[in-house]
């Protein structure tokens, strides 16, 4: 009989280790082995010994339960890597995953703006004093390179090069990847760099609030919303809308996928094509509109 207790502690290392996950990813997988578990020993099935019977049992149970298909989806993946890793220690020799097939999750596009709108919101920003100064630099940086929000309030000195261009980020699952970004941003952050209060320079983070702290997502967040207004946009616009707009800009104008995927850090390029079905979804709307039969 196997240890459940030393199997399950061993996969968590498995999958930090030998495939990077985020720390979010690895705590969901962990809770959907223990609910696994939990249903195989009440079925009285040990593990190494599950057919594709049990986990298509498995999975319907907790479709019954309520599991969105977002969550059979992960439920679907965790099974995956943990019975790769019991082939990997030779636990067991058929994997009763393998024709597994994920449920169809349902797209939800996310929001974005026209090229119009993004610089509607970015020339919005006029006034001249430190916080201002400060709300466009992050801006420009924002779409001129897709950061995520969290990466972007993060970025110390060490992550920028101002001199060639060039971001260094550790994004998800610790992976490092180098964002190119262009002249209008890196004029907009050495501007915000001169009045950037003198007080604050022990702060290693590039982007600090008024009192020479670590901005806050949630206070970018709020001065995001002011903006918004001043500009006009009638739209439900986050931080992560430029990372969208970024993204549907760059490839509609032509950049390999897996450009933009390298750039976005998306560890699936499946993840990254949903911004060419953004491209598409315009295309068909522009149809609809303009052709005499549309």
């Amino acid at each position: 009989m196997l240890d459940y207790k030393k199997l399950l502690k061993d996969f968590v290392l498995y999958i930090v280790v030998e495939k990077g996950l985020s720390k979010n990813t690895v705590l969901a997988y962990r809770a959907d082995i223990v609910k696994f578990i939990a249903f195989a020993e009440k079925k009285q099935v040990a593990l190494e010994n599950c057919q594709h019977q049990d986990i298509t049992d498995f999975l319907l149970t907790a479709k019954l339960e309520g599991f969105k298909p977002k969550s059979l989806y992960r439920l679907v993946e965790s099974l995956r890597q943990f019975y790769k890793f019991l082939n990997y220690e030779d636990i067991i020799k058929n994997d009763p995953t393998l024709y597994l097939t994920s449920p169809k999750i349902p797209e939800n596009l996310p929001s974005m703006l026209t090229f119009d709108e993004v610089m509607l919101l970015l020339n919005g920003v006029t006034d001249e004093d430190e916080v201002n100064v400060r709300n466009r630099a992050m801006l420009e940086l924002l779409y001129a390179t897709g950061l995520r929000v969290s990466e972007l309030i993060n970025l110390k000195f060490s992550n920028i090069n101002l001199e060639d261009n060039f971001l260094r980020i550790i994004g998800k699952g610790s992976k490092e990847r180098l964002i190119p970004f262009g002249e209008k941003a890196r004029n907009f952050i050495n501007i915000y760099l001169l009045k950037r209060k003198p007080y604050a320079s022990h702060e290693d983070n590039i982007f600090i609030s008024r009192l020479g702290k670590k901005l806050s997502r949630v206070e970018f967040w709020r001065q995001l919303k002011k903006i918004v207004k001043k500009a006009g946009i009638n739209k439900n616009i986050t931080p992560h809308t430029l990372r969208h707009s970024f993204a549907t800009h760059l490839l509609a104008g032509g950049a390999d996928i897996r450009f933009v995927q390298e750039m976005l850090g998306h560890a699936s390029i499946a993840t990254t094509q949903i911004y060419t079905h953004l491209d598409k979804a315009k295309i068909i709307q522009q149809h609809k509109i303009f052709h005499p039969r549309g």
